[in-house]
């Protein structure tokens, strides 16, 4: 059966996801406040069938969570739709990030995610832009990130460092200090204390021509 408030699920959906209700308009083809006025002021009453499985499949989710009558299949061929998101992780000096808009998605089987240990609702992709971090990760590779909210530990990152995005190693480096290494040796690391960045989610699968 679908659950009583959909609204209210589409908004804890979109929070834990760290994505805005104008980007999944965007996701299913429709205009920046569609979702805003689903949500806020009840229009439309439902949402329509291909647009809820989309979200649905955004999410990792069952489409009774988001008002429908039956759930979606969970059996091997299930998939789940992760949203491709317009930000460079910079393996260089540094993007400068224009905002968190899906521009895309890559399809991942969800039963493949959650046997990585991850949570189809909190992973986003995105690409790699410059060199700093090969042979690991070249310009131009698809990364998956990890979003949910933990500790840093030792792992290749995503950060956010004042208006920069970069994609490094992270390794501790003293008290409340952290070293940003880069796996190119041409570049130096970088030891910082560990609130000059922002954890934007742990790289845990990358993708890329040969």
């Amino acid at each position: 059966m679908p659950i009583a408030d959909p609204r209210n699920r589409l908004l804890a959906l979109a929070d834990a996801r760290g994505v805005s209700l104008a980007a999944l308009s965007a996701l299913i083809g429709r205009n920046a406040s569609y979702l805003q006025q689903f949500v806020r002021k009840g229009s439309p009453r439902k949402l329509d069938e291909a647009d809820r499985r989309k979200l649905a499949r955004f999410f990792g989710v069952d489409e009774a969570e988001l008002g429908g009558g039956q759930e979606i299949s969970h059996g091997p061929g299930r998939w789940v739709d992760v949203a491709r998101l317009a930000l460079d992780a910079s393996a260089g000096p540094g993007a400068v990030p224009q905002g968190e808009a899906a521009v895309g998605i890559l399809r991942f089987s969800a039963a493949w995610l959650r046997a990585q240990g991850l949570d189809p609702a909190q992973v986003a992709a995105m690409a790699v832009a410059g060199d700093s971090m090969e042979p690991t990760l070249r310009d131009g590779d698809e990364i998956l990130v990890d979003r949910r909210r933990r500790p840093l530990r030792d792992g290749v990152y995503v950060l956010r460092r004042g208006d920069s995005l970069l994609v490094k190693r992270v390794a501790a480096s003293g008290a409340g200090r952290l070293l940003l290494i880069s796996d190119n040796p041409a570049y130096p690391p970088i030891d910082l204390p560990a609130g000059e960045v922002v954890p934007i989610g742990r790289v845990v699968w990358k993708g890329g021509r040969l």
